[in-house]
């Protein structure tokens, strides 16, 4: 691997920067020189491999400095600043949903599509993908590969974290202070003690944003002539997103073969003995865990249509849905030579 880069973080002091970070140090990433970046948070300190950084302007940064920059910012920040960065001469990876369905920019899961940055012939601008959907590819394309999805529907239980730091804020003052004192702000209703199936804004045909970005990036990442229909439910839990999935295939495959093709994919991990109730959990398997876990895999012939349930659990800020989708664009651009 690459001696070192130098890599700006926009967003280091965030719920994604920070993860971020960890995996930096974890994967021992090649940093030479790195430069955390903000707006609200500039002249703070951030430490990396026992090292303290200031935070530096963003608005005042050369991004000439930076040969990655990785936005976690938000749509607003990447669209003020990601092009002219690209265009400065960085590789540039986004996690916000701004730049994912242009046709010029690549949205990229590594194990799936990470061939594409061997095509980069120049620096880019690079899309992460939603978090649901990271996650739910992972272990619907091993799948794919043996017989082939004609339809997907999938229901999303969404941790609070997807939101932000105030979510998260949220939930804990409604479930540890008097309800009187914490009235909905974040999302539409109360979040502790129940369910609530919207997440993002209504669309003119009645499904979230949400729901739509899970069609609109397993067609951009996958197959798009899968059928593809969701809800996206935000439920009380402070992290990690489930998943209830289930898939119409071209041909009948076991449970037994769905859990062996599985097994074998890097970066999924089976959970799955209903004799003794072993199967998945946010609160157990998505806590700063990088792997995608899968459970409750059954297959079924129904009149004909070969169908496939399954549980996916993974953790959404951490995990492939944010930053370690990220720092592995990363990885996976230096392993293909793109600096030059």
């Amino acid at each position: 691997m690459n001696k070192g880069v130098s890599l700006a973080l926009v967003g280091a002091s965030g719920v994604v920067g920070s993860k971020i970070i960890q995996l930096l140090e974890k994967r021992a990433f090649p940093i030479a020189q790195f430069i955390p970046l903000g707006n609200s948070t500039v002249g703070s300190f951030i430490q990396l491999n026992n090292q303290e950084y200031k935070v530096e302007s963003l608005e005042n940064f050369s991004p000439e400095k930076g040969q990655f920059i990785i936005f976690s910012a938000g749509s607003n920040i990447a669209e003020k600043y990601a092009r002219d960065f690209v265009a400065a001469g960085s590789f540039v990876i986004d996690l916000s949903s701004n730049f994912r369905y242009e046709d010029d920019v690549p949205l990229i899961i590594p194990e799936i599509n990470g061939k594409i940055l061997k095509n980069l012939s120049k620096p880019s601008l690079i899309a992460n993908p939603n978090c649901s959907t990271a996650q739910l590819l992972m272990a619907l394309k091993p799948i794919h590969d043996l017989a082939q999805i004609k339809f997907l529907n999938i229901a999303t239980y969404q941790a609070v974290s997807g939101t932000g730091k105030a979510a998260i804020e949220e939930l804990h003052n409604q479930i540890y202070f008097k309800e009187s004192e914490n009235q909905p702000s974040v999302y539409p209703k109360q979040i502790a003690f129940n369910v609530i199936p919207q997440c993002d804004i209504f669309l003119d045909n009645n499904f979230t944003k949400e729901e739509m970005k899970l069609t609109w990036e397993t067609h951009k990442i996958l197959d798009p002539n899968i059928q593809v229909q969701a809800t996206c439910v935000r439920v009380p839990v402070f992290n990690g997103h489930s998943e209830a999935v289930f898939l119409r295939v071209s041909k009948e495959i076991s449970r037994e073969e769905i859990i062996k093709i599985l097994d074998r994919t890097p970066g999924l991990k089976v959970l799955d003995d209903p004799s003794s109730g072993d199967y998945p959990t946010p609160f157990e398997n998505a806590t700063d865990t990088e792997d995608v876990y899968v459970g409750r895999i059954r297959s079924q012939s129904l009149d004909d249509d070969c169908w496939i349930s399954m549980w996916i659990v993974a953790d959404n800020v951490y995990g492939k849905g944010a930053a370690l989708n990220a720092v592995q664009i990363c990885e996976e651009l230096l392993n293909v030579g793109s600096l030059k």
